[in-house]
């Protein structure tokens, strides 16, 4: 997949913007968007060929402007403000905790703010690559603590990596799509988002935080503990090691979560601007990253290996775009915890005292934390090397790269739902908007 370097969403500027609109979607009641969330599919261009539900659209598909599609991507990876991290921990105090590995905070929570995930999306315009995890906040506050909403799009454009002119193509029957969607899901007009998140990174993070908390791992598949561990005994507790299993367990767990919680917010954001749409985790992750084994269908084309110890082929990433920290993209696990470290203490990382930050006196927080030295570092590669050498993969029994929801954005047609549903199948900001942003009232 080519990697274009021209700007998407230029058309913002030329946008004739009311700002109105905007002051109404700040205003949107959180209540009212929580109790308001439904899956709403039935678009605009869109056909229920059989059922009791039956029914063909009168209109022709109307994709999402500049403006939507901005403030869905500013709902599931919109940068915050500065984290403000984790405070205190008995076992190493007077240091900060030293868990987070970034130091902005997005619209979703992260397990530790370990923050691995980043968003792809596509629509009728191309594919794209949406990345804040690392970027710092964009937009100064004002005296009242406010952000410009309308400055705060126009900055994220420049997170916005165009990678093909097409849409994602992905067949919409099965196995690369649940039969469910085939009718809906990934249409001409329709927006899909989905966030991807770096699993091999996410479980580095996780055996950083076993060994600052004096934890180790041992083999439960294989029945043995890891080799040259008895080395560090007086870092971590070697009669009580932590499985392996569980290790894996946790972090994609972890990292569900996060992936979940992104999309979740998006959909919040669909009731506020009154956009239909729905989260789904309905299309083959495979497809989609590009490990379908079908030439004709290569998703975002990430490198993926397959091996006779693994049931299914695993997708490591898409070289200088989003890769996983884990061979073959870094010679040994040892490089990955390093390129880790660096991301944590490097420059604008969340321990670097040059960092700018929530408190006070963020350069003297942010220098307390305590600095992973050579025999940490070595701790935790032995354990992550000996994953890597046994099971030919990082992690062992998960996958490198997971991705799991997908978020998707449309304009309603009313009409379907006015002929099926009884009253407020919908809400006041559905019923409004084709008038308020594009113009066209709501036929009879």
């Amino acid at each position: 997949m080519s990697i274009q370097k021209d700007l998407p969403f230029a058309s913002l500027d030329d946008l004739e913007i009311d700002e109105g609109l905007l002051e109404d979607l700040v205003q949107f009641p959180l209540v009212e968007a929580l109790f308001g969330r439904r899956s709403r599919r039935f678009f605009r261009g869109a056909e229920i060929p059989d059922g009791p539900l039956a029914y063909k659209s009168a209109h022709e598909p109307l994709p999402l402007h500049d403006l939507e599609k901005l403030l869905i991507l500013a709902a599931m990876g919109g940068i915050t403000g500065w984290h403000h991290s984790i405070t205190r921990h008995e076992r190493y105090k007077p240091h900060l905790s030293n868990y987070p590995g970034s130091a902005s905070g997005r619209t979703f929570p992260s397990a530790a703010g370990f923050h691995t995930s980043d968003l792809f999306f596509t629509d009728d315009t191309g594919t794209y690559y949406y990345s804040t995890r690392d970027t710092a906040p964009l937009v100064e506050k004002d005296s009242e603590g406010k952000i410009s909403l309308l400055e705060l799009l126009k900055a994220l454009r420049g997170c916005i990596r165009k990678l093909s002119d097409t849409r994602l193509h992905i067949p919409n029957y099965e196995p690369y799509m649940e039969g469910h969607n085939s009718w809906v899901a990934n249409k001409p007009g329709t927006f899909l988002v989905f966030p991807v998140g770096d699993l091999a990174q996410h479980t580095i993070a996780n055996l950083c935080f076993y060994a600052q908390n004096g934890l180790s791992i041992y083999d439960d598949i294989n029945g043995t503990s890891i080799p040259g561990i008895e080395e560090y005994a007086d870092r971590v507790d070697l009669k009580n090691p932590i499985p392996l299993t569980f290790l894996d367990q946790y972090s994609i767990a972890e990292l569900s979560a996060e992936l979940a919680t992104s999309t979740y917010a998006g959909m919040l954001m669909q009731q506020a601007i009154g956009l239909g749409g729905w989260m789904f985790d309905g299309i083959d992750r495979l497809t989609v990253l590009g490990a379908s084994g079908d030439p004709q269908v290569p998703g975002l084309g990430f490198r993926y290996d397959q091996d006779k110890r693994w049931s299914l082929p695993n997708a490591t990433g898409l070289e200088g775009v989003f890769t996983a920290y884990c061979p073959p993209h870094y010679p040994t696990m040892r490089a990955a915890i390093d390129a880790y470290a660096d991301r944590k203490f490097g420059p604008g990382g969340p321990f670097h005292p040059d960092t700018p930050g929530p408190w006070k006196e963020s350069q003297h927080v942010r220098s307390s934390a305590q600095v992973y030295d050579e025999r940490f570092r070595s701790l935790v590669a032995l354990q992550a090397q000996y994953i890597f050498d046994t099971f030919g993969k990082f992690p062992a029994t998960i996958p490198s790269i997971y991705s799991l929801m997908y978020l998707q954005s449309h304009h309603l047609d009313l009409d379907y739902y006015d002929r099926f549903f009884g009253p407020h199948s919908y809400l006041r900001t559905h019923a409004e908007h084709l008038e308020k942003w594009h113009g066209i009232k709501k036929s009879k």
